[in-house]
């Protein structure tokens, strides 16, 4: 049994608090805090958990967690409550969470299916399309640099587990990892007000790519000239746009619709 982490004052503590609450903690870092009973499960599953943290009230409950801990030779250590507490991002901490590492930085790969996100700065939209895509299968997220931070707390919970399963790449330069997809011969469908009927358009391809902009303006002009194709989305009704991510599971459920068939 590990040593007892009780001040929430201790150093570790603090470093993990940090991870919890900063992006550029996080980036230095190259790690992040999976937070709760599911987050913890699927970032050990995944064999991404550095360290699994319990709370000492809450061992006899996580007991299945420590002994997969244990098995994959992933450190555990026990906490106070209040050490806890002082990590957690939540208002009722679930007595467990995971320090994860950062994936390997890659080039996108053209997937069958990949969504990209311009300046989309809602952390549920970037999580719930995380979510959605993992829920689609062999798909990915591009995300510029300036999108919602992935592995924020907010972001991890909407995505619910995804982003320990979908391949997420983050763009210092978003057009030119767009051009990097389209030489591998992926097609980029842009969301555009002014676009052509979305289930009008042509065959889809072996790999497509969503571009979904900012939530209030929309795509750059940049990124928009790289789409092979702008598209709309039907809306009869009175509503002038919809949700980023909305927007982007109807395209990516039209998209598996066409490949299931």
């Amino acid at each position: 049994m590990s040593e007892l982490l009780s001040s929430p004052r201790n150093p570790l503590i603090q470093t993990w608090r940090q991870l919890n609450r900063s992006r550029r903690s996080r980036d230095e870092a190259q790690a992040f805090i999976a937070e709760g009973e599911h987050m913890a499960a699927e970032a050990l599953r995944a064999g991404c958990a550095d360290t699994l943290i319990v709370a000492e009230d809450a061992l006899n409950r996580y007991a299945a967690l420590w002994e997969l801990a244990a098995a994959q030779g992933v450190a555990a250590v026990r906490v106070s409550a209040r050490a806890l507490a002082a990590v957690a991002d939540t208002q009722t901490p679930q007595g467990v969470m995971c320090v994860c590492r950062y994936p390997e930085p890659g080039a996108p790969a053209a997937l069958p299916l990949i969504a990209a996100l311009e300046t989309v700065q809602d952390p549920g939209n970037v999580g719930t399309v995380l979510r959605t895509m993992d829920a689609v299968g062999q798909a990915g997220v591009l995300l510029s640099r300036d999108c919602a931070d992935v592995y924020a707390p907010k972001t991890l919970r909407a995505s619910m587990g995804a982003v320990f399963r979908v391949p997420v790449w983050v763009a210092e330069d978003f057009c030119a990892a767009l051009s990097v997809l389209k030489a591998r011969g992926t097609r980029l469908i842009a969301g555009a007000l002014d676009g052509a009927p979305f289930y009008d358009r042509p065959a889809d391809g072996d790999s497509v790519c969503l571009l979904i902009g900012n939530e209030g303006q929309g795509l750059t002009a940049a990124a928009m000239a790289l789409a092979d194709q702008r598209v709309r989305l039907p809306m009869p009704g009175q509503a002038e746009s919809l949700n980023a991510a909305v927007a982007c599971a109807v395209m990516a459920y039209d998209v598996l619709r066409r490949r299931l068939s």
